[in-house]
């Protein structure tokens, strides 16, 4: 499957996501523990979430022991880019000053979050490419 063809994830999907990421690749149980760290969740609704998403290509199974293991197919840089790209054009017709604006506007940034953006800032407009 095309990386571009592969569906957004849901707000479901993604907690999922975030889980596989930051543990790397986990069966159901250990995904479902995870999530109901943060939140009450039934263990069939994570196995059904993660057979939707096999389906979609959001992760892939490996059947090859008797627990299944999942791991994600792309990158969580990837999926943030699908995501805001999908932001920008749906709500900031497509501006990207817009959109870090108003992120900007909505939370207060740390100093060092701060010093990151001008480094950045910086970096574009040496090489607006």
């Amino acid at each position: 499957m095309n990386p571009q063809d592969v569906p957004r994830p849901t707000d479901a999907e993604l907690a999922i996501l975030l889980v596989l990421w930051q543990r790397g690749p986990c069966t159901v149980r250990q995904v479902h523990e995870a999530l109901i760290e943060g939140r009450p969740m039934v263990y069939t609704t994570v196995l059904k979430l993660m057979q939707i998403m096999t389906d979609k290509g959001l992760v892939r199974r490996d059947e090859s022991e008797r627990t299944h293991v999942y791991e994600v197919t792309r990158t969580e840089e990837e999926t943030q880019r699908q995501l805001v790209d999908h932001l920008l054009d749906r709500a900031f017709g497509g501006s990207g000053p817009r959109l870090a604006m108003r992120a900007l506007a909505t939370r207060r940034s740390s100093p060092g979050e701060l010093a990151e953006l001008r480094q950045l800032l910086d970096e574009l407009e040496e090489d607006p490419a």
